[in-house]
């Protein structure tokens, strides 16, 4: 994988022992103030042990069309991201980045693996790298399940 600068790197290079909620997000999205949810999560989380991870997708509608340099500028200036932002890639496909062939074969809370089905779907993996949860694109960063997932994994 790659950074949003560019940079090489790997999950466990990014988060170390850290719990991650990795999600795929779009600055164009209905969905995207949904980054003030995750910016509080790595607020109130970050110091025990919690990273949020941002993987920009252009794949729904074009609602991710920026350069690696708008995203940045977006996600810092209007939301204050401080978490760790991935390059852009596909997440469904043909073209579906490696990261995402091994995610999309977890099910979510209703048993249904596949697809990634709209922006801001959600994963939460814990220290040992596995999935605990897999969460979809309408559920709120902050709602209950989201959560109580980070928090047991905490």
């Amino acid at each position: 994988m790659r950074t949003l600068s560019d940079k090489p790197t790997t999950l466990a290079e990014l988060a170390g022992d850290k719990v991650v909620l990795l999600v795929n997000v779009a600055s164009k999205c209905g969905l995207t103030p949904q980054y003030s949810g995750l910016v509080e999560l790595q607020q109130t989380y970050g110091p025990q042990g919690f990273t949020v991870v941002g993987v920009p997708c252009n794949q729904f509608m074009g609602q991710e069309p920026g350069t690696a340099e708008e995203i940045a500028e977006f996600c810092s200036t209007t939301y204050g991201v401080d978490f760790p932002l991935l390059e852009k890639v596909e997440v469904n496909g043909e073209g579906r980045s490696p990261l995402y062939q091994e995610l999309t074969q977890v099910a979510d809370g209703a048993g249904e693996a596949g697809d990634i089905q709209w922006n801001f779907e959600k994963f939460v993996i814990g220290r040992d790298g596995a999935v605990i949860a897999r969460v979809r694109p309408r559920t709120d960063p902050k709602d209950a399940s989201v959560i109580a997932a980070i928090e047991g994994a905490l």
